[in-house]
């Protein structure tokens, strides 16, 4: 890690610690003190980038407006999350991995010429408390059923902290199940976040007081809506126990977040008034919006959102929730513009299942490489991944990202260039009848969002570097 001596990553963890208690201690009285530290420690080497540093100053501009939503975001963290919970995360994301894990994520990129992610996705397990109606995880017996032991999981976090990977992130099958060996890799790499998209029954005031010791772990709660709506898919009294354990993490000054995957069927239930509400009365300071994907044997077609709600979901979130809710919102579909399109093939994240299969992203079941038989940058120099390097973005529409959703042709023909093989468990899906499911979905999408994009600002600036260039992905330079 030639750019950072261990002696700079000190001194930035001291700044860091110094910042927070100072704004906890006098927010606005310590806000220009704090805005001038890192200024200046900026100006004094080369610890934060100019674009770091260029995102700070504009964050600092919003929190110093008393009306601003950012501001209001602000507030409620210093109000109701215990400060050495902020230390941790912000020494953890905003150091350990923004910061000293950029400049490695970069130099790894540069000499061995591959992407090197910012965040891993690993699946624990494929089991699961639940049987919730239209999951996979549902129909599998313990005989179906796969972990990654703990000691592979600490050999990727281990190999990727080397490589400047410091976030990571646990889906499943349910990652709860899991949950002692969770706190173990949170006690193991104190120097990591990690968090977990969880349905949220199995946070007990034990395990609340777990993550309250170790401090780098924090949950967003898969919840689609209301009490009737989430009993009637995942069972009786599943909503009840989701709120309980909001509670119980409130109650220690814990923070925590939701998942929101919209479809045809809830989105109007996810996006009313009175579940935004919701999720800022129960204590939600983060929010993953995602939208659904057919993937699987017999995965209904009817459930992708349509055109009209996408863009719906795109003014929400825009026009809406960003600048009226104190929540922080990401829309892993319609924020391409801000990530320059499609984060996977370790772009920017990846996905390892359970049976250790290195996938591109959560939701493209192929692979060619297994963490069991490969290193981890060794599976970035995949064939598979180096052809999602190749071809990204997918689109110079930035409202188009996926080579699945949104690009139908894009993701087969890297799976056949690379022989790439579907890691489903149980019915491995042939990704030519996959991408069929998705093709009317695409075109209706693709006509909707031209308009869209081509009034945004980094839309004008696409076509006007189109035109100058003669290539229509060159503003993601800028």
């Amino acid at each position: 890690m030639p750019a950072f001596t261990s002696i700079k990553a000190k001194a930035i963890g001291i700044a860091v610690d110094q910042g927070v208690n100072m704004l906890y201690d006098d927010f606005d009285g310590n806000l220009p003190k704090v805005e001038s530290l890192i200024n200046k420690f900026a100006g004094s080497g080369d610890s934060i980038n100019e674009a770091q540093l260029r995102l700070f100053n504009m964050v600092m501009g919003y929190v110093k407006d008393p009306t601003n939503n950012w501001r209001r975001l602000v507030d409620n963290i210093i109000n109701n999350v215990d400060k050495d919970v902020v230390k941790t995360f912000v020494h953890n994301f905003f150091v350990n991995s923004v910061t000293i894990g950029g400049a490695r994520q970069r130099e790894v990129n540069d000499t061995e010429g591959c992407n090197c992610p910012w965040a891993i996705l690993m699946d624990p397990t494929t089991r699961c408390n639940l049987h919730c109606n239209g999951c996979w995880a549902a129909n599998y017996t313990n005989a179906n059923h796969k972990d990654l032991t703990f000691e592979e999981l600490d050999s990727i976090i281990t190999q990727g902290k080397a490589l400047g990977t410091y976030i990571y992130l646990f889906t499943g099958g349910e990652p709860m199940v899991r949950k002692h060996d969770l706190i173990r890799l949170c006690e193991k790499h104190p120097d990591c976040f990690f968090s977990a998209f969880t349905n949220g029954t199995l946070v007990d005031e034990a395990f609340a007081d777990e993550m309250l010791r170790v401090k780098n772990f924090m949950p967003a709660f898969s919840i689609e809506g209301f009490e009737e709506a989430t009993d009637s898919r995942r069972g009786e009294g599943t909503f009840k126990r989701v709120t309980h354990a909001m509670d119980i993490l409130r109650e220690r000054k814990l923070p925590f977040g939701a998942s929101m995957c919209y479809t045809s069927a809830n989105y109007d239930s996810i996006t009313s008034d009175e579940y935004i509400q919701f999720l800022v009365d129960k204590g939600v300071l983060f929010a993953w919006i995602f939208t659904y994907m057919p993937v699987g044997l017999g995965a209904p077609v009817e459930l992708l959102a349509t055109a009209e709600q996408r863009a719906g979901m795109y003014d929400k979130v825009r026009k809406n929730w960003r600048n009226n809710v104190p929540i922080f919102f990401a829309d892993f579909w319609n924020d391409g513009e801000y990530t320059g399109g499609c984060i996977a093939g370790a772009r920017r994240y990846m996905h390892i299942n359970a049976a250790g299969d290195v996938e591109p992203c959560a939701f493209i079941h192929y692979s060619d490489s297994n963490i069991r038989e490969k290193t981890l940058l060794e599976c970035y120099k995949s064939p598979l991944f180096k052809s999602y390097q190749a071809h990204q973005p997918f689109n110079s529409n930035m409202l188009r990202p996926c080579p699945l959703l949104d690009n139908p042709g894009k993701l087969s023909e890297m799976v056949h260039e690379t022989g790439a093989k579907s890691t489903d468990y149980v019915h491995p899906e042939d990704v030519d009848e996959l991408e069929s499911k998705t093709q009317a979905a695409a075109a209706a999408w693709a006509e909707k969002s031209a308009p869209i994009w081509a009034a945004s600002p980094k839309g004008r600036l696409s076509d006007r570097l189109a035109k100058e260039t003669g290539d229509p992905n060159v503003w993601v330079k800028y």
